[in-house]
């Protein structure tokens, strides 16, 4: 029997997960890095930290499942999106920290830019103008690392890192990345899945630092025979983390969605081949392209605080001792009795992008006790579910019946429940919860013929549990109308 394996490279862990035929999980293995935090709004990792991460984990997995790199067919890389590293090519070392996607130093440098710069760059990639990509990083590198200039550099994403270790480092690494995670850059054209001239231009980027943007799912290379592997096998595929949870959750068609719960939210939906901008605070990305098929796009909504709150009712307010016990507190009432929990701790994102807004809870009364309180915290996770996938559906025309979900508040069977009757859809979430890593070794093991198609992928997705809406559509309504009304109070408190 072969096997696929997964490099799932995390923003706080790396693990190597290795799959079979049916997409169960054979052997993993997980390792933490450090988390650097070297001044406020700085956060760094050690580029060279996460390669020998990669490494241990690739030898600790494959001796849990017993197997030789030898018995897998290929594997897929999938990472987390917009950390930034650059290195010399011919040392193999980088040349500083990689800066991590939620570090905020270029902040300055993006609010220097002219408005038809910020226009330019908004109409070719997608994407809104913030320190959270990885053009304005490079150029930060560019202006700030001594070393970072000259024929011998290059930039990359984490999957490109990898990627060009993996593959031999000095002694002839490949230097690629894929679609997805071009996309996020700032420096990829949409329509042209390329680097754009212009755009190289205005964050003062050469492209031959750059690696060559490719698809998500064919052969960039073979495995180094003196590597962690101990044998030639193919790299195959290379997905951005919530693009491979997208493709792990075999959304291939228009219309289809996945919402990743975690600390915060991630929602995709896919647009299919046409390029949707957003006109209601979205990003507009690469979904996926396998081979040399057309690209997929989608729409992303990211919401900051869902997961969080539920630590906050615990850590903060001390009603909860473990997160568990948010549902059966939150089931011990049969609604919040008006109570609304707007949790804008760090301000509220997509689809109202306003930094500035702060947490409240309006409508408290003497009746109000801890359970409503944790109830409001769950519905509170659903109405800004709710928000992004309204505008999803505002900016794509294209209606939503089902909404496919993984992440560890989905084992709150109220919170899901909730999440139906809130949206009025069906929420279905996967037996196999490993979505993000089984993405990227679908991805992989597409390009190799493991996997025939696309339609046998999709048959091996299973529903672990289905929720459907019991609510009516007026009930619905006239709590979302409340929900809006305590949002306005956020916001209302900073106008």
């Amino acid at each position: 029997m072969r096997f696929i394996g997964s490099l799932d490279q995390g923003t706080s862990s790396t693990r190597f997960m290795i799959f079979d035929h049916s997409g169960k999980v054979v052997g993993q293995h997980q390792l933490e890095h450090r988390q650097i935090l070297p001044k406020a709004g700085w956060v760094e990792h050690d580029a060279a930290e996460i390669w020998e991460r990669a490494k241990e984990v690739i030898t600790g997995a494959l001796k849990q499942a017993d197997i030789l790199g030898s018995d897998l067919a290929a594997i897929g890389i999938t990472n987390q999106r917009e950390t930034t590293v650059v290195w010399d090519v011919t040392t193999g070392q980088p040349l500083s920290n990689a800066i991590v996607w939620q570090d905020t130093r270029t902040t300055e440098f993006l609010a220097g830019l002219s408005e038809s710069d910020k226009e330019k760059i908004r109409f070719k990639t997608g994407l809104t103008i913030a320190p959270y990509f990885s053009g304005s990083k490079i150029n930060w590198l560019l202006n700030n690392v001594s070393a970072a200039s000259g024929e011998n550099v290059r930039f990359g994403t984490i999957d490109s890192w990898l990627l060009w270790n993996l593959s031999g480092g000095v002694q002839g690494g490949v230097l690629a990345t894929d679609v997805t995670n071009a996309s996020r850059t700032l420096l990829m054209n949409l329509e042209t899945l390329d680097w754009d001239e212009e755009l190289l231009e205005i964050f003062g980027v050469s492209r031959s630092a750059l690696p060559e943007i490719k698809s998500s799912s064919q052969i960039y290379a073979t495995t180094d025979p003196h590597g962690p592997f101990g044998t030639a096998i193919p790299i195959a595929g290379i997905l951005g983390d919530q693009q491979a949870a997208m493709v792990g959750q075999v959304c291939f068609e228009r219309g289809e969605s996945k919402t990743t719960y975690g600390t915060g939210n991630f929602a995709l939906l896919n647009t299919g081949t046409d390029i949707v901008r957003s006109k209601n605070g979205l990003l507009t990305t690469v979904c996926f392209q396998f081979k040399d098929q057309p690209a997929r796009y989608a729409l992303e909504g990211s919401v900051a605080v869902t997961g969080s709150a539920i630590q906050w009712l615990r850590d903060q307010l001390g009603i909860i001792s473990n997160a568990a016990e948010t549902e059966n507190l939150a089931s011990s009432v049969s609604d919040t009795a008006g109570v609304y929990f707007v949790p804008a701790f760090s301000g509220l994102f997509a689809p109202y992008w306003r930094s500035d807004a702060r947490g409240a809870i309006v409508g408290l009364t003497r009746a109000a006790t801890k359970a409503h309180l944790a109830r409001a915290a769950l519905e509170a996770i659903c109405y800004q579910t709710r928000d992004v996938m309204d505008a999803m559906v505002a900016d794509s025309g294209v209606p939503m019946t089902e909404m496919r979900v993984d992440g560890g508040i989905t084992a709150n069977s109220l919170c899901m429940q909730m999440q139906a009757d809130i949206m009025g859809i069906d929420i279905t979430r996967p037996l196999i919860a490993e979505t993000t890593a089984l993405g990227a070794a679908y991805a992989a093991g597409l390009a190799v013929g493991f996997w025939a198609s696309q339609d046998e992928v999709k048959k091996q997705w299973q529903l672990s549990r289905k929720w459907s809406p019991t609510s009516t559509e007026d009930v619905r309504d006239i709590g979302y109308a409340q929900w809006k009304k305590a949002v306005a109070r956020t916001l209302d408190w900073v106008d």
